[in-house]
């Protein structure tokens, strides 16, 4: 039989975080002391704060759409959101506090019952940031005192400020015209953003609408649509949430005049990649009725390319078409940046492992690519990324400095980019991670990197992360001068988001963040 070493007091409460099995050996009987909540108490704080984020749901839901103010908790939106959902990202987002307690919904729920009392213009509120800001910066203020000095810049401005919606046109309807499009439909709000009024393709059967219809409403990868849609065969439109889409369809941009359908001063977003360079996408802004083009594809020629978060500053009126860049090039760029602006990189190489594309073939076949002709969902794949030269385009002090290549991989999607960096100032494992942490938290780039320390996350943990990369803490390297770190990126819905992003630059319908 075997003895009692020495005992193990595990911790009181119910939300506390126990990592017991580390402390096990096979010669080792531990004894685990009994915690001191009773079962009673730990079910009734759970209904406790059910019943608060069941009450925080239309307090969410009228900021959204009388308002147009977007709430979110440390990055994770809360619109549209169940009580479980709330939930989670309150317990979510103790990962993103110094001393890792869970964050109250207690006082979440407070923030936001004052600011539906405000009648607050246009804006983007973290609820998670606001309820730490307030402990280390309310000075003896009450909550609502410090919620009103906060948000003073918007306090009585609803309605102050109309803006009309913005038209916009998805051209090609593949794995990013649909993501985009779910985005553009959850985003809807008031209507006073962007709108999604038409998509364009190409005519592929007789029941060509009730498929794109249905390729809508599930996707393998990412789920169901998150809401309804009803398809009219006679007028050729899908209403998606309220959304009336109309489905035009057509083989050359030409052939398209959008007033046709009331659609005025459009963005399009060409989803195809047949165009790359100005002379290509052109074409649309020769159709009646479009504005603007963005490319969802690394942009040839003198193309810009924008990585939002870090040179969507450039984007000026004039620009008439610009490129999202790709989604390994948005995913590395602002890491490389962060790492940059306080290390300094000498050079590197960055490694993609990237989930296969529809570019690839199920099975062996002829292609025009070199390797891609074989079989993604049987082999790893060597092919080539112009993601580390592109990083230069968005980051001009990175030129000449990095290498890339990539190793297609048989998974559907998330990718991972590994950075190879020699840095001008050394570092430690412990300091880049914790910097890395600040940055994604803090920072004018706390939208594009976040930050997971686990040992037990795999790539399927990041479907549907709306971050354009997630450092990956655990795998971090550190050796004098050289580091290697790991980024996670959903190349699909990732990328998708940070498209988005461009586009509420280009339209001029990016609201305020708070807190600032």
């Amino acid at each position: 039989m075997l003895s009692v070493f020495r005992p193990l007091q595990i911790a009181a409460g119910c939300g506390g975080r126990h990592n017991v099995a580390r402390f096990f050996s096979p010669y080792i009987l531990l004894k685990v002391l009994p915690v001191t909540q009773k079962p009673d108490q730990c079910l009734g704080e759970w209904i406790d704060r059910e019943a608060l984020a069941e009450a925080m749901i239309p307090l969410i839901g009228q900021l959204y759409r009388n308002n147009n103010v977007v709430t979110s908790i440390y990055g994770r939106s809360m619109i549209n959101r169940s009580v479980i959902q709330i939930l989670k990202a309150h317990r979510f987002a103790r990962h993103r506090q110094s001393d890792e307690s869970e964050l109250s919904v207690h006082e979440t729920f407070a923030v936001l019952k004052e600011m539906s009392s405000l009648k607050l213009g246009a804006a983007s509120v973290d609820l998670g940031k606001l309820v730490v800001k307030f402990k280390a910066e309310g000075n003896g203020r009450a909550i609502e005192q410090f919620v009103r000095d906060e948000l003073a810049a918007v306090v009585g401005k609803q309605n102050g400020t109309p803006r009309k919606g913005t038209d916009v046109v998805l051209y090609g309807f593949g794995r990013i015209g649909r993501l985009l499009a779910r985005i553009l439909i959850e985003k809807t709000g008031g209507g006073d953003g962007l709108r999604l009024r038409a998509i364009v393709v190409r005519k592929g059967a007789s029941n060509d609408l009730v498929k794109r219809a249905s390729l809508l409403r599930r996707d393998s990868v990412h789920g169901p649509f998150n809401g309804t849609i009803t398809v009219d065969e006679e007028n050729n439109t899908l209403t998606a949430n309220g959304n009336l889409i109309q489905i035009i369809y057509a083989k050359d941009p030409k052939e398209v005049d959008y007033t046709q359908y009331g659609i005025s001063n459009a963005l399009l977003v060409d989803n195809t990649g047949v165009w790359r360079d100005a002379e290509g996408l052109g074409q649309h802004l020769a159709c009646p009725g479009v504005d603007r083009v963005v490319l969802t594809a690394p942009g040839k020629g003198k193309l810009k390319n924008i990585v939002h978060g870090i040179n969507h500053g450039e984007i000026t009126p004039d620009d008439k078409i610009i490129s999202a860049a790709s989604c390994t090039t948005n995913a590395i760029v602002p890491v490389l940046k962060a790492v940059n602006d306080k290390f300094g990189i000498v050079n590197g190489h960055v490694e993609t492992v990237h989930s296969y594309t529809n570019d690839q073939n199920l099975i062996d076949n002829f292609h025009k690519g070199d390797r891609r002709g074989r079989s993604a969902p049987l082999n790893m794949v060597i092919t080539e990324t112009g993601a580390a030269t592109a990083a230069a385009k968005a980051l001009p002090e990175l030129a000449g400095k990095l290498t890339g290549n990539a190793i297609r991989v048989p998974t559907p999607n998330v990718s991972m980019a590994i950075l190879n960096l020699n840095l001008e100032k050394a570092s430690t494992r412990e300091e880049m991670n914790e910097y890395l942490r600040y940055v994604a938290l803090h920072s004018d780039l706390h939208r594009q990197i976040d930050f997971v320390n686990s040992l037990e996350v795999v790539s399927t943990d990041f479907v549907g992360s709306r971050f354009a990369g997630v450092v990956d803490a655990e795998a971090t390297i550190c050796n004098d001068n050289r580091v290697v770190l790991y980024v996670w990126y959903d190349n699909e819905f990732g990328y998708s988001c940070q498209v988005v992003r461009v586009m509420e630059d280009m339209a001029d319908v990016n609201p305020p963040a708070f807190p600032q």
